[in-house]
């Protein structure tokens, strides 16, 4: 499904959902971070989507993780709750999400990269490359707060 994020757009649709989505920080010995090519924006994000019922955070982190990277992980702490009013998502089949995320900090433990469906391409970015590839926003602020780790979970 396409999707289309709004981030302080003074057009941008008006939210008529709100979903539980979670996002994975995960560094390698080379402290580099896991990101994912998304298929349905063409921007690179930390592996992560929504939380199905009976699932609790973590079991979503670990799941999506497996299904968009090949990586098995292990949930080891809170970057931080990101829950900005003005930022929505819009798809094309007329749900329009206020996003609501909470992104956790993990380590691997185990698989093979591999994309999916949902991720053209996996890989494991050094700090220095971030610039240069198409990130949103929102993603990027995430990825910060995952590097700042001593700064305590994000709260916004």
């Amino acid at each position: 499904m396409a999707r289309r994020d709004h981030y302080y757009d003074p057009d941008a649709p008006q939210a008529n959902s709100i979903v539980v989505a979670v996002t994975v920080f995960a560094q390698d010995d080379e402290d580099r971070v896991l990101l994912i090519h998304r298929t349905d924006n063409s921007l690179w994000s930390l592996p992560g989507g929504t939380q199905e019922i009976g699932e609790d955070v973590s079991g979503t982190a670990v799941r999506e993780t497996w299904e968009e990277t090949g990586l098995k992980v292990k949930v080891t702490g809170l970057v931080g709750i990101y829950s900005n009013p003005n930022h929505v998502v819009a798809y094309d089949d007329g749900e329009v999400r206020q996003q609501f995320a909470i992104s956790v900090r993990a380590k691997v433990i185990g698989g093979k990269l591999a994309g999916s469906s949902e991720s053209a391409e996996v890989r494991w970015i050094h700090r220095d490359e971030l610039e240069s590839l198409p990130i949103h926003p929102s993603t990027r602020l995430r990825i910060y707060h995952g590097y700042d780790g001593d700064a305590g979970p994000y709260l916004g």
